[in-house]
Order: C-alpha cells, then structure tokens, then sequence
C-alpha cells in the first residue's frame, strides 16, 4: 500500500494542557485516549512543549558532533547487551546509521559513553543529552501510569515497572539518498521495547505507521511532537490487549535528517498484571516475561514479524490437546 502524507488519524495527546492533573476529567479522558489509540494503532503522538528550541538545537548539534567522531571510534563497545550500540555501514540499509547511549537519563552513564567517544570528556554533550532524556522519560512514565489507571491495574505495579525500567536514548541519522538508492531510510519493524518515544528532531518528516488495514501513513514532524510507540514487552504486558507499533522510515528529504527514541525495557522479569487476565481475555502469554531474555532470543532467531516473534518466545497454545 502506498504512503498517506497526512497523519491525523494517529490520536493527539496534549501533554502541555495544564488542566491535565491526575484524578481530573482531563486527566482520565487522556488516559483513555492513549489506551484505546495504543490498542488501535499502537502508538499515539504527544504534544509536549517542555523540550524547547533551544534544547532541541543542542541536541542536533550534538548528534551532528557525535556523527562526526571516525568510525572506528563510532564502532567501539559501549554496552554488553545486544542491539546497545552503533548500527550502519549496513548495504542494504545504506542511508542509516545510529548510535545509543545506555543509562541516559543519569549523568553518570552519559559521561561513561561521552568518556569512550571523547577520552577527555565532552561535558556539553553530556548535558545536553542527560537534560533531554530526562524530559523525553517523562512522557514515557505518564504513558505508562495512563495506561495502568485505564485499565484498572494497581498503580504499585506501574511503579514498579517504571523503577525498574532502563532506557537507551538511540541517536538517528539518514542521509540523503543518491539518484541511484531507494527510499528506505529504516526497514519495517517493531520495536522490542515496552515503550519508545520516538522524536524527528531537525523537522524532517519520513517516519511511517503502518495501519491494521495495512496502509502507511506519515507522522508529520515538528518540534514539539513526540510518537510513543508500543513495543513487543507491552503487548505482552498488557495480555495482547495493546497493538505492538510497526513503523519505517522513508527518506525523501534533501538534507540530512536526525531523529531519537528513548526506548524503556523492563531490567528484571515482568508479570502481566492479575486484573487484565478475564474469561473476556484469557491468558494468551506466559504469565512472566524476561525483556532482556526476550533480546537474546530475537538475536538468535531472527524473526522480523512481530506476532510470529512474541508467539515463538511467549504464546501459549490455546487450542485444545488432541486425546
């Protein structure tokens, strides 16, 4: 199917409402908002102004810094688990290239990854990309607590999960395409997270949904709009209810484009919550579930369909036993 341009049809979320307090009519109609757009479309887009211009060309600025650094330095381990760190020089993906910063929500961890780039430091870096994350956590803790409170789950458990989540802010770039490339700037896929709030940076569009229907439609970037995406962790925590966000990317811009997306994974193992379990919905997972386990196990295996692959590591088989 081909691409749509326009993107209204993906929920908008205004973050920036000040009326917008837990326990308000605001609040809970938010709440529910984001919970049926995650079960539709996966995803909804958050309007959020606490990332301002200002901050926003810091940290263009220092995506464009870390880019630069040469590629064996690019190239050099910062993390043990898989999928931590730079990805490109890929020939079949030849307008793309990433990198991840483990932990960025503290200081601590963004000077240890600004240490392996720049053995003398880079404090600017570190700042900037420590005051960003933190805003862009944010939205990934009020999602999650909007979620829980709409579904009725014990607000213990969300909390938990929240203090228990690492993140990893990836750092995008995609460069334009020569006469002779295609147009696919990131393949399709979803992501193995339990949230990502993804982030077109220098408001260069390219990022795609696709729909349940099968059609692809275009998030329109800008400044102050964020994408937060289900991943395969919270289709699984959530016992199916919510839809796992496939999206690409599709570079047809003149420039280079940079995007992030703080991605959440749960860092120990995780129970899908008593209350979303009914004879309406039945277990349809194992009832615990390893996110990290759960990347090793696509690393080794390889499966690029999100349903195929959360059956493969979790399903359970529904259908009764022949005697």
């Amino acid at each position: 199917m081909g691409s749509e341009t326009k993107s209204q049809i993906i929920p908008v979320v205004d973050f920036s409402n000040q009326n917008m307090k837990p326990g308000t009519n605001t609040w809970l109609s938010a709440c529910n908002v984001v919970r049926t757009s995650l079960e539709n479309y996966g995803c909804f887009v958050a309007k959020y102004d606490k990332v301002g211009k200002e901050l926003c060309n810091s940290v263009v600025s220092s995506i464009e810094d870390l880019f630069c650094l040469p590629l064996e330095t690019k190239k050099q381990k910062t993390s043990d688990r898989p999928f931590h760190g730079y990805i490109g020089q890929v020939s079949w993906l030849p307008l793309y290239e990433s990198m991840a910063i483990e932990g960025p929500l503290t200081m601590i961890e963004c000077q240890k990854f600004a240490q392996i780039m720049w053995p003398q430091g880079n404090h600017g870096f570190c700042d900037t990309m420590n005051e960003y994350s933190k805003l862009l956590g944010e939205l990934d803790h009020i999602a999650k607590r909007m979620v829980f409170e709409s579904y009725g789950v014990d607000m213990k458990i969300c909390d938990s999960l929240i203090e228990s989540s690492n993140y990893l802010l990836r750092c995008l770039k995609y460069r334009p395409r020569e006469i002779d490339e295609n147009d696919i700037g990131l393949q399709p896929h979803s992501d193995l997270t339990i949230i990502s709030v993804v982030h077109q940076l220098n408001n260069l569009n390219g990022l795609e949904i696709k729909l349940k229907n099968g059609d692809w439609i275009g998030i329109h970037a800008s400044p102050s709009s964020f994408v937060v995406m289900a991943g395969d962790a919270f289709k699984v925590l959530s016992n199916g209810r919510i839809s796992t966000c496939e999206h690409r990317v599709i570079m047809n811009e003149k420039k280079t484009r940079y995007s992030t997306g703080l991605f959440s994974f749960g860092n120990k193992i995780m129970d899908i919550p008593k209350e979303l379990i009914n004879e309406e919905h039945p277990l349809c997972y194992k009832p615990t579930f390893d996110n990290y386990d759960y990347l090793r196990f696509y690393e080794k295996e390889r499966i690029n369909e999100p349903t195929t692959r959360i059956e493969a590591y979790c399903g359970i088989n529904l259908k009764p036993t022949p005697i």
